[in-house]
């Protein structure tokens, strides 16, 4: 891989290029080359073989393996390369180099170059670029045979990644909060609240699927060469899991189980508001990605989660028990919704590229490092400081103070990003701190509702 060769690749592939100066000169840095071809009963052939490398002649001379001819009436491939094992992890400095061209017995002149450096790429980038090219050989290989084939994965992983289950955190935290507000004034039926934890779920799952779709339609997710554990998609359009066409039928699923629950639920509670609370969840989660309104691509995506986690959620499964609004369940609406759309904020941040490249202006996109990091930090502590301020004026129990004892970790989360904002790979722990930030914040919190609750009742 040389520097010539790194601008073609930020295209999404990895192109074979004409060697140059830099390659041979890499390539003396391996202790050894393997040659290759193929024999005349059509069977592949490799031997290694000493080296020397002549960067200004653009020739490698090559010793002659005793017994085993190298070839000079064909193409060959010439090809050093390094991996250090790592005893109980696997591997790192995994680097790669290799050329194609004529032997005249004694010298190799290489025509074409193709490699990988570690240090340059990491793997999970390098296996991303390679998607494109994957797939062609699928649809190739699938001509050749007479039949589809594509990749699978078994079912049980292929629902949790498509449906991306593991972040329905974010809708128990502000459901749990609505109903532990709603218990602490008298009002509390567990079996609305399962529905209510049931349903949100699922609009919730019905969401993350409408999204991909329409991620992968604008050009989002192919555009996106980094994607790690918390940000990227699902993914399964991308690398041919499932079709749009599939996707699409699932999201009408999950959509219609979440809207028969919401009904069900109105007609128990016989609650407008409930309805209209409802009709306004799908319409901004549906409309995070999706045309005409498509607000994530506005820098608008931040106040979407916002809104959708926090006083939606909160706000509706609080009028599930009490069929009314509150100020309380509103304003502590504001803490989980902040730290929800704060994951979506992080999570940006190393997509920020490829949501350039596809018209997806997010507020990493818009934002110099310095200010999505100062963001970060406004935002999160004005989370804490609502839950001080509400503690004070009387609108929560005082028990709700719990929360404070997270504030390291938000800290944390803001240093990482001093540390790593442009390392995709090393960000993901601290976008994992920031994932236990609103589960840590939401629990507290929980738990400071049932503590007043526990001291009502004993007073």
């Amino acid at each position: 891989m040389t520097a010539t060769a790194t601008a073609p690749m930020r295209s999404g592939s990895i192109p074979a290029h004409a060697p140059t100066a830099t390659d041979l000169e890499r390539l003396a840095t391996y202790p050894y080359v393997v040659v290759s071809w193929i024999d005349d009963a059509g069977y592949p052939t490799s031997v290694a073989t000493s080296f020397e490398v002549d960067a200004s002649g653009g020739t490698v001379p090559i010793g002659s393996p005793a017994g085993v001819p190298i070839p000079t009436d064909r193409e060959i491939s010439l090809t050093g390369s390094h991996i250090r094992p790592q005893p109980g992890i696997g591997y790192d400095e995994r680097r790669y180099l290799q050329l194609w061209g004529r032997s005249d017995g004694a010298t190799f002149t290489p025509s074409r170059a193709w490699g990988w450096d570690e240090a340059e790429v990491p793997f999970f980038e390098y296996s991303e670029r390679s998607v494109p090219q994957s797939r062609r050989y699928l649809a190739a290989l699938s001509v050749e045979k007479g039949r589809t084939i594509r990749p699978r994965l078994s079912p049980f992983w292929l629902a949790l990644r498509t449906t991306r289950l593991p972040f329905l955190s974010a809708t128990a935290v502000p459901v749990l909060l609505g109903i532990a507000v709603a218990a602490s004034h008298g009002a509390f039926t567990w079996w609305t609240a399962l529905l209510t934890l049931i349903g949100g779920s699922f609009a919730h799952l019905g969401i993350n699927v409408t999204n991909d779709i329409f991620d992968t339609l604008s050009g989002a997710d192919d555009a996106n060469t980094t994607p790690t554990q918390f940000s990227g998609g699902s993914r399964v359009a991308v690398y041919d899991l499932v079709s749009i066409r599939g996707l699409s039928w699932l999201a009408l699923g999950l959509f219609a189980v979440a809207g028969a629950i919401g009904l069900l639920l109105v007609a128990i509670t016989q609650s407008l508001t409930l309805l209209w609370i409802g009709i306004a969840g799908v319409i901004v989660g549906v409309a995070y990605t999706a045309p005409p309104l498509k607000l994530v691509y506005r820098g608008l995506g931040e106040i979407a989660v916002a809104l959708g986690f926090g006083p939606i959620m909160l706000l509706g499964a609080y009028v599930v028990q009490t069929g009314e609004l509150g100020w309380e369940p509103f304003v502590l609406s504001l803490v989980p919704g902040i730290l929800i759309a704060l994951i979506l904020y992080v999570n940006e941040i190393p997509d920020r590229r490829s949501d350039a490249e596809a018209g997806k202006r997010t507020l990493p996109v818009r934002l110099s490092p310095e200010a999505v990091r100062a963001g970060y930090l406004v935002a999160a502590l004005a989370a804490f400081a609502i839950v001080v301020a509400g503690v004070v004026s009387g609108l929560f129990p005082w028990p709700a103070l719990l929360a404070l004892a997270a504030v390291p970790i938000a800290l944390r989360v803001h240093q990482g990003l001093k540390v790593h904002y442009d390392s995709p790979y090393t960000l993901m722990a601290v976008m994992g701190q920031n994932v236990n930030l609103n589960l840590v914040v939401g629990g507290l919190l929980f738990v400071g509702y049932v503590v007043a609750i526990v001291i009502s009742a004993l007073a």
